[in-house]
């Protein structure tokens, strides 16, 4: 799986197919959608647009890019297992990479349903790989319990300095779920704060790359949303520095549990 994603959450139309298409250009091969983002096929649209294009100097191919799903809401078995292949269809990319729960909301009966939806969903060829989103370590637990035929491979949670939810990552790392970190740049709310200004200035980077940095050497992987073209380069240009152990502490200490968004981690 590709080390940063595009995420294109509140984007649409136009401005989804471009920002797809800038991204693939700048070298990005991970798409972050959801069935609640709508815009599954403007994101599947532009990549295939791109495949066949001109700008394809490296000749990728389909499976050469990775591209995200999630569940609207948790339901029945049958209503999720056609959700999904919606969301194939939707996309137009014969398959889904990674497809998520993508809260826990709903209630344990549906999140187990809705889990073995996935689970055949990657039986029958629609989805690659299954996980979850927004899932608390309870509910992680409560999933690991039942003994699923499938284990989660991703929890997709809101994690950036200033929300490091330390407990749901140790969890995560601990069996082997990989953390997918949204809203890295923090919603843009934390960009002048003084550690981050500093810290930029010292490893002469934007405090966006700062952010995603500071993801990627937790061992997460960032879904940085943009629909500039010059900021979706930028940001998934962080290869020419390495934050120090002493600022990558300091940067830990700054959390302060800040939710830019949803906050389902902790629902019943």
């Amino acid at each position: 799986m590709p080390r940063i994603h595009l995420g294109v959450y509140l984007t649409s139309g136009q401005e989804t197919s471009n920002a797809v298409q800038w991204a693939l250009e700048a070298g990005y091969r991970a798409f972050d959608s959801a069935q609640m983002y709508r815009n599954e096929k403007e994101v599947g649209s532009s990549i295939l647009k791109f495949l066949s294009s001109h700008g394809n100097t490296l000749g990728l191919k389909r499976e050469d890019l990775h591209f995200t799903s999630k569940l609207a809401s948790n339901s029945s078995y049958e209503t999720a297992r056609r959700s999904i292949t919606q969301s194939v269809k939707q996309s137009g990319l014969g398959y889904i990479d990674l497809f998520l729960l993508h809260s826990p909301y709903g209630g344990k009966a549906a999140r187990l349903a809705s889990w073995k939806a996935v689970e055949d969903a990657i039986a029958d060829g629609e989805v690659k790989t299954g996980g979850v989103s927004n899932y608390g370590v309870k509910h992680l637990q409560e999933l690991l319990d039942s003994e699923p035929r499938v284990l989660p491979a991703v929890n997709q949670i809101e994690v950036h300095p200033f929300n490091t939810r330390m407990e749901i990552t140790s969890f995560c790392q601990e069996h082997d779920i990989v953390v997918e970190a949204y809203a890295p740049l923090v919603r843009a709310l934390r960009m002048k704060h003084p550690v981050i200004v500093s810290l930029s200035d010292k490893y002469s980077c934007t405090p966006a790359q700062l952010l995603v940095r500071w993801s990627l050497q937790h061992g997460y992987v960032p879904l940085p949303k943009s629909a500039t073209k010059s900021r979706i380069a930028t940001n998934g240009s962080v290869s020419g520095f390495e934050i120090d152990r002493a600022d990558m502490k300091q940067m830990d200490g700054l959390d302060e549990y800040l939710v830019t968004d949803w906050d389902p981690v902790d629902a019943d």
